[in-house]
């Protein structure tokens, strides 16, 4: 009789389905196209009380102090969109690994899913440090 932990260890793969490995990719991009919706969103708000206050001097009111919050949220956006790249990047590799160790097949992750997300996420943390330093008062 063979040993209980040799046996677990020698289990046979199942045949490779070339469905679920896509639907992990399906899943990476969908999570990048929601980091990069965040990210386009953040930009928009830390830009939107820069709008606001082109728009007061232009109406001769009295400017009043603004607390630059939509500078804040927005940055905190974008970076929250780009992190969001980052860990689907990470779960999908994780995920192809793991399915590689259960299946007969042995695939890699797309490239072009992971460096698509990885780019992002860079433009996503350059864009916040953008908006910070452009944060002077007018």
């Amino acid at each position: 009789m063979g040993n209980s932990r040799t046996d677990m260890t020698n289990k046979p793969k199942t045949p490779s389905d070339l469905r679920e490995y896509l639907a992990a990719e399906r899943t990476t991009l969908a999570y990048v196209r929601t980091g990069l919706s965040m990210m386009g969103i953040g930009f928009v708000v830390a830009r939107f009380g820069l709008v606001l206050r082109i728009m007061q001097m232009n109406s001769q009111q009295p400017p009043h102090s603004s607390s630059g919050r939509s500078l804040w949220i927005g940055t905190g956006l974008v970076i929250l969109g780009s992190l969001v790249n980052v860990l689907a990047t990470w779960q999908y590799w994780r995920q192809v690994q793991q399915l590689n160790e259960r299946m007969s097949a042995n695939a890699k992750a797309s490239w072009l899913a992971v460096s698509l997300a990885l780019a992002l996420a860079a433009v996503g943390i350059a864009m916040a440090a953008y908006l910070v330093s452009s944060s002077a008062p007018l």
